[in-house]
């Protein structure tokens, strides 16, 4: 669990919108049909475009490290344990959380650095060299929203899984703080991992103003895997910014008929409409935004820390007591409400809010407290972290 200056440092991470079961459908009369024509200009080239990029390739400077320190007769778990040393310990590897770049299995073993979906693709590639079993795990976890100039950014979480045997497995994290989320898992292919990296390039241009190129990351990224709505709403996006109306609105829309969970979509969607001079279809979609929002108390939670961030503490702790009020057993949130107390100057206060925390913690079997394992043993499903494997962008204001 976080606490402190670091829980508001943690929260600037690049996050993408999935519902957790603290969120529901989106309730919207959405007639929908697929339309050739757009999707024809969207998935029209015929092979992956960059066929260069092998995200999980290994060098021979890799396979002669992996060769120097992993022994050959070590046993699954001993690799596992092995590769956990390597990548992470000071006297080794020690790989760095980078949210900034995206990176192949080779930058990220040459710059010692990078974000989940980075190190998560060098560990498995690691790992399978050493004939381990190892396969790429999404997550569902706590929506977040991150601020980057115009945009808001939100992401998904991705880990690494393996199996010992029949009923013993493990799960590889990054990040050394991992939360219990019972049934929120599930193994994804290769293929998806890297269409999430070239969603993920296409974002990281997107911020920096460079539309035609993040508009080849998106295609290459839909046409690796067609179904992945949080490309379709980036490509939508990044139409929209260059000046492509009509494709935005197709792209916003196919990525809600994709995911009836896409909130971010339909946020899309609003601020889009209403730029049109549509308003009447821009608040439809807004009222539906608005009760999604308001129903979930991890949106109040991430206003907070906005505000909170800005100095605004009166309306950070006004967002903190209603992500309460709509889910009173999270420690995170009271920890947020404690250090908010104590800039508004209510000492009293904030050492109840700290109190009510810790005691949350030590009652919860579902909280796995800070650890620097990053590997962990499990016989249930599964031990997890946010951070960032796939980005999404928000083009609207947060409500």
């Amino acid at each position: 669990m976080l606490t402190g200056s670091r829980l508001y440092r943690c929260l600037m991470l690049w996050l993408m919108c999935l519902c957790t079961s603290a969120c529901s459908m989106i309730q919207l009369d959405f007639s929908f049909a697929d339309d050739n024509d757009m999707d024809s200009i969207i998935l029209g080239q015929s092979a992956d475009a960059f066929p260069e990029i092998e995200t999980m390739a290994l060098n021979q400077e890799i396979i002669d490290y992996l060769e120097a320190n992993v022994r050959s007769t070590a046993s699954d778990r001993e690799v596992v344990d092995r590769l956990r040393e390597l990548l992470f310990e000071e006297d080794y590897l020690n790989i760095q959380y980078d949210d900034l770049k995206t990176r192949t299995a080779i930058e990220t073993f040459q710059d010692r650095q990078g974000n989940c979906l980075s190190v998560v693709s060098l560990y498995i590639a690691m790992a399978r060299h050493l004939g381990v079993d190892a396969r790429f795990q999404t997550v569902k976890v706590r929506p977040r929203w991150d601020r980057r100039g115009e945009l808001l950014v939100i992401s998904q979480h991705i880990n690494a899984v393996g199996r010992f045997g029949q009923s013993t497995y493990y799960v590889v994290d990054f990040t050394p703080e991992i939360s219990v989320q019972q049934l929120t898992a599930s193994t994804v292919t290769d293929t998806h991992a890297r269409a999430l990296y070239f969603n993920n390039l296409g974002v990281e241009r997107l911020i920096a103003g460079e539309y035609e190129k993040s508009l080849q990351f998106f295609k290459n990224a839909l046409w690796i895997d067609p179904a992945l709505s949080i490309a379709w709403n980036n490509i939508g996006t990044a139409y929209n910014r260059n000046g492509d109306k009509t494709l935005a609105e197709y792209a916003y829309r196919k990525a809600y008929a994709t995911d009836k969970t896409n909130a971010t979509a339909i946020n899309n969607l609003a601020k889009y409409y209403h730029n049109q001079g549509d308003l009447e279809t821009s608040e439809r979609y807004a009222r539906a935004i608005e009760r999604f929002n308001n129903s979930n108390p991890y949106y109040h939670y991430n206003m907070g820390n906005m505000a909170y961030a800005e100095a605004d503490f009166e309306m950070a702790r006004e967002h903190f007591t209603r992500a309460i009020r709509r889910k009173e057993a999270e420690p995170d949130f009271y920890y947020a409400l404690s250090k908010t107390y104590e800039q508004l100057g209510d000492e009293l206060q904030s050492q109840r809010m700290y109190q009510m925390a810790r005691l949350m913690v030590l009652a919860s079997d579902e909280i796995y407290l800070p650890s620097q394992d990053k590997v962990r043993i499990v016989n249930e499903k599964s031990i997890l972290r946010e951070t960032s494997a796939g980005f999404s962008i928000n083009t609207g204001e947060a409500r």
